[in-house]
């Protein structure tokens, strides 16, 4: 997704060339989305003790938090994130410490605990923080009729990039990891998920409530603690699977990733090396849910809209079982490198895709990343277009997110693939880089040094002209490279001139199957959609004649086709389609496209179409 400790502006470490002399310009060594003095103290452990109460839409408890030095010399106080969070008191051994608030930016806040002098100079310490949160951005509060079951209200977290900090005071960068755990309060009517290694069944209480407790034992950054409470029921999948949802769906739900899961995860173990997570579950969202899917470890949280019933758009669970190994298990230590975890997710997921479904079809799946980056490079601000984006602490990490991390990254590992003898080969190296770097962050540098440490003799290739390291970092716009598609053609092409035919630059003589739409898989459908999409419009009448040859485009229940579909049609004007964009917008709850097909708040787009399709 999506998506560091000063408050003085610095020279920009991203401008200077390496000083021991290498050829690329270094990564930023802060992090500027963080005021956390990770320099001084980082976290070791930490245990919080909610309870969730639904009618005041807050979360109230405490924060065990075990931090421990990371410098020799002694620190006055511990400094951590925090937003839209009540503190109401720090102690440590039972003795209330000195803390205040201290602006940061408009997405955070400083949180200076000052230590007393019996604990400047220990090695570890432990804080005791009272909170009360729920008002932050890493809070959605639903209410049962946003639900699909419309039976509970429901309550979910997200915590990437930095939203986390509104949830409970913490070290918020992808730079530190430490292990955590949680015990949960709640109505006995609720059930509680949370992205954690071993849950420990609920527990009744004296007053009825029940408590739930959830143990991570594996070190994670602090944006994948992720929790859900709602009318939450579970079917297993797998072996180590589960899948997590309303009880109206859980049979969709169950039916559409049944042994889907097991699958992946062996996939990747072969290429990558062990799954260390225990535990893979799934966790279907309710429809107003605004991603794909989220990599939580453990529980990955996935949007409704996967349910299609033939189980066409799992690559999503592909992407986000491939975290498992990029991102949660090799994290970027900085926003500003995205790509670390997004770039090497892609490449990850399209060798599992090759595996199990060969390489034309991943071409086919990679043609459509493709001209999602190319649709993005066409309007973003230049500095997203980097593999390097500058930050700075006024720069919310959610505001970077692109397609730029994930289909440029994409482009940047399959180029280092390139340089090497074989598939086999290079997926030898990223099992080596996960097991060297595992439980860690990383910066590009790590990257680079690890890739000559296995590969000396391409050392020199950093430099090649047109193709530099630095080159791919810092410059933005298109990559410099692009992985060959061409086996994908067989694919490709077909979708290609039936697209050129309904746009009139084929002749009648040389009409192709137009019936063969219908047999294709989604990839192919999408890719012949992306190009009408690609057009200025499509003439009305085309588009009365599309919706009438293609009714499993026009009427589809497939998210993926039905949003191409829309912008088609909204683009065109074909107002005879306007009923269904109303209908697929509120089943969504979230999305709308403008005539210019960015994304924007359904909620700030009403009136966009309301002359067109009537009263929400």
């Amino acid at each position: 997704f999506v998506f560091l400790p000063l408050q003085r502006p610095v020279p920009p470490t991203w401008a200077r060339i390496n000083p021991r002399g290498g050829p690329y310009a270094m990564a930023q060594r802060k992090d500027p989305s963080s005021v956390a003095n990770v320099d001084v103290y980082v976290p070791k452990h930490f245990h919080v003790d909610i309870e969730i109460d639904f009618e005041t839409k807050s979360v109230r408890g405490t924060e065990k938090l075990i931090v421990k030095k990371n410098a020799k010399q002694e620190a006055s106080e511990v400094i951590l994130d925090c937003h839209a969070v009540d503190v109401k008191q720090i102690t440590s051994d039972g003795v209330p410490l000195e803390f205040h608030v201290r602006s940061f930016t408009e997405y955070g806040s400083a949180l200076h605990v000052r230590l007393s002098d019996s604990l400047r100079g220990r090695e570890e310490i432990t804080l005791e923080i009272a909170f009360t949160a729920g008002s932050g951005h890493a809070f959605d509060w639903l209410k049962k009729e946003q639900t699909a079951g419309k039976k509970l209200p429901y309550l979910y977290t997200q915590g990437q990039s930095v939203l986390n900090r509104s949830f409970f005071p913490c070290f918020d960068s992808p730079a530190v990891k430490c292990t955590w755990s949680a015990a949960v309060k709640i109505a006995s009517e609720f059930n509680v998920v949370m992205s954690a290694s071993d849950w420990t069944p609920p527990v009744k209480l004296s007053d009825g409530r029940l408590q739930y407790g959830f143990d991570m034992k594996i070190p994670v950054p602090v944006y994948l603690v992720a929790l859900a409470a709602g009318d939450i029921a579970s079917a297993r999948i797998g072996p180590r699977s589960h899948v997590w949802t309303e009880p109206c769906l859980l049979e969709k739900a169950r039916s559409e990733f049944d042994g889907v899961t097991e699958e992946y995860i062996k996939t990747g173990e072969r290429l990558f090396g062990p799954y260390v997570w225990r535990r893979y579950d799934l966790l279907v969202m309710p429809p107003s849910f605004p991603y794909g899917g989220m990599e939580n470890p453990c529980l990955t949280f996935v949007t409704p809209t996967l349910l299609v019933g033939d189980r066409s758009l799992t690559d999503v669970v592909m992407h986000e079982i491939s975290h498992s190994w990029f991102g949660n298990l090799v994290t970027n230590a900085s926003w500003s490198e995205f790509y670390l975890n997004e770039g090497f997710t892609m490449y990850a997921q399209r060798r599992i895709c090759t595996e199990l479904l060969g390489k034309a079809y991943t071409c086919l799946e990679a043609a459509t990343g493709r001209a999602l980056l190319n649709q993005d490079l066409g309007h973003l601000d230049p500095n997203l277009t980097r593999l390097r984006v500058i930050l700075t602490p006024d720069v919310d990490p959610d505001d970077t997110y692109c397609e730029t991390p994930y289909e440029k990254g994409f482009c940047f590992v399959s180029y280092l693939r390139s340089l090497v003898s074989s598939d086999e080969e290079f997926d030898a190296f990223l099992a080596a880089y996960v097991e060297k770097f595992q439980y860690r962050s990383v910066l590009s540098e790590d990257l680079f040094g690890f890739f000559f440490e296995r590969f000396p003799h391409l050392k020199g290739v950093e430099s090649k002209e047109g193709f530099e390291f630095d080159r791919w970092l810092n410059v933005p716009g298109s990559p410099p490279y692009y992985p060959d598609l061409s086996a994908g053609e067989s694919l490709t092409k077909p979708a290609e001139a039936l697209a050129a035919y309904w746009l009139g630059r084929i002749p009648e003589a040389e009409k192709p199957d137009v019936g063969a739409l219908e047999k294709w898989p989604t990839y192919q459908k999408l890719h012949f959609l992306d190009q009408l999409l690609n057009e200025e419009s499509v003439p009305v009448s085309i588009l009365a004649k599309l919706a009438a040859t293609y009714p499993s485009v026009s009427g589809t229940h497939n998210a993926e086709i039905r949003l191409r579909w829309s912008q088609i049609t909204i683009k065109g004007n074909y107002m005879e389609d306007f009923s269904n964009v109303k209908a697929f917008l509120l089943s969504q709850g979230l999305y709308l496209l403008e005539s210019d097909c960015k994304f924007v708040c359904l909620q700030e787009s009403r009136s966009t179409l309301s002359r067109s399709i009537g009263p929400w």
